[in-house]
């Protein structure tokens, strides 16, 4: 690309940079507290692994490299999550930059990506790992499209790396390349860079950054895949064509979640015209409609013969991301000006950029006048505080990963490990006193030890259940008094 065309794309990122700096400092001043996937992140950066469970590893290496040099913090999160979020719509304005010549339509097709919900409010507002999908997939894809158009060594490093990191996200990512390379192989004129030497470059390149972690999940597979599995097949005592009804009906439900907002959108800014673009067609909508096409028989595939039951709208990210650029790129074909439609669509997108932080940090600071409470109004960081004057832990048990990620990021110098995840088992010999924490359910949530608890003190320690207490400590943006209750435990406590 040249100095001139980077140009005329300059002040896209520069908006861009700014709105995600923006949601870093919404973020830091919403709460302390984590989030499910972030606990995730906090909790798991105590040790370095080629995988982690159901979810493959690039997050959690990426985080893992940060906070060794940042320290665990909501910031070096927050930092991380918005850099990848950038980088994906650099990239993603760098590909449209490529194939469209409307300067105009490179803007929407790159802006475009915030009418897409689970990528402006559900990556914001927890998912990490899906990030990284995302990141991945842009980076595959503006090597893919570099190397049909503009093909050199550098393209096909750059597909390469983003198939190596795409796969490190989620296993679904396999899709994205399996669906382009097919659809590049359908079109004559495309053929020839498929079938080119430097393709192996990518192979190999994608083959040395996916060996560690294929090594594992050799070791691994139903511990890797289980769980998703679970939660794609899971229709009940269904007959075959029921869970079959359901697989679709959860796909249709899924593409209109995910791409409904960006059609209702572009509706409104080109109106009938985009009614006509759509009989339009050039190269790259054959390519993108293909690349589609495929995507939806591989699912369908997956409900047919493969049980699922439930496809969820965040796993069409490593596909359907395409859906602002396929939009241009029809109008583009169609010839439309694009000039009103640019500025209504501008005034979409500043009402996006204002609202979304605004609703991320409302969802959260409503919670004093609706009585209304998210995981991020609970006070862990003070709970932790009012424990640590009866005495200081040398390791803490929580009763779950999302307990111990938010106790992980106060105290970071001591272990802190977690009933429901076995795969951590630092020696705790000679670290006492130990405390046992766990959640307590506002509704007539039991008091006691939770008895896997017990169970894990047996199991690890040959200890008996200790004696139990609670705390009530303040919500985040409480109404009135309303508190969270904690039930704790001390073993070996001094005094």
């Amino acid at each position: 690309m040249s100095e001139t065309s980077l140009r005329d794309v300059r002040w896209i990122f520069i908006l861009l940079a700014a709105y995600f700096v923006l949601q870093i400092g919404v973020r830091l001043a919403t709460s302390h507290s984590l989030d499910l996937d972030e606990a995730e992140q906090a909790f798991r950066s105590q040790w370095l692994a080629a995988g982690y469970g159901p979810q493959p590893p690039f997050y959690n290496w990426l985080q893992y490299a940060v906070f060794q040099f940042a320290g665990v913090s909501l910031a070096a999160l927050s930092v991380v999550k918005n850099l990848l979020l950038f980088t994906s719509y650099l990239l993603y304005g760098l590909t449209a930059r490529l194939v469209l010549r409307d300067k105009a339509l490179v803007a929407i097709a790159t802006l475009g990506l915030l009418t897409i919900p689970q990528m402006v409010f559900e990556m914001q507002r927890d998912l990490t790992h899906t990030v990284a999908v995302f990141f991945s997939a842009s980076i595959f894809f503006y090597g893919f499209v570099r190397s049909l158009k503009q093909p050199s060594l550098a393209s096909y490093l750059i597909a390469g790396i983003g198939i190596g990191f795409g796969l490190l996200a989620k296993y679904n990512f396999a899709i994205l390349p399996a669906a382009a390379l097919i659809a590049a192989l359908a079109d004559a004129r495309l053929r020839p860079r498929i079938f080119d030497r430097r393709l192996a470059l990518t192979a190999v390149v994608a083959l040395v950054i996916i060996l560690p972690h294929l090594f594992w999940l050799k070791d691994n597979l139903h511990f890797a895949t289980a769980r998703t599995l679970e939660k794609m097949t899971a229709s009940g005592h269904a007959s075959y064509s029921m869970q079959v009804a359901m697989g679709i009906g959860s796909l249709a439900l899924a593409v209109i979640s995910f791409a409904g907002l960006t059609v209702a959108v572009f509706a409104i800014v080109f109106g009938k015209k985009l009614r006509a673009a759509f009989a339009a067609r050039s190269e790259w909508t054959g390519l993108l409609e293909r690349m589609m096409l495929v995507f939806v028989i591989g699912i369908l595939f997956l409900i047919v013969f493969g049980g699922a039951a439930g496809i969820k709208d965040r796993w069409l990210v490593p596909m359907l991301f395409i859906v602002p650029l396929y939009f241009c790129l029809k109008i583009e074909a169609a010839g439309v000006a694009t000039g009103e439609a640019f500025r209504r669509f501008m005034a979409i997108v500043g009402i996006i950029m204002i609202g979304v932080p605004a609703a991320l940090y409302g969802s959260v600071a409503a919670a004093r006048f609706t009585g209304h409470y998210e995981r991020l109004n609970r006070p862990y960081a003070t709970m932790l505080e009012s424990l640590r004057k009866q005495a200081e832990p040398a390791a803490i048990l929580a009763g779950d990963s999302l307990l111990a990620g938010n106790l992980r990021q106060d105290i970071p110098g001591v272990p802190v490990l977690s009933v429901d995840y076995p795969g951590f088992h630092p020696d705790l010999t000679g670290r006492r006193p130990l405390l046992l924490v766990w959640l307590i359910p506002p509704k007539g949530g039991s008091e006691a030890l939770p008895p896997d608890m017990a169970q894990w003190l047996q199991a690890n320690l040959g200890a008996s259940a200790p004696g139990t207490s609670v705390i009530d400590v303040p919500y985040f943006y409480g109404r009135g008094k309303d508190s969270y209750r904690f039930g704790y435990a001390w073993i070996n406590r001094p005094g």
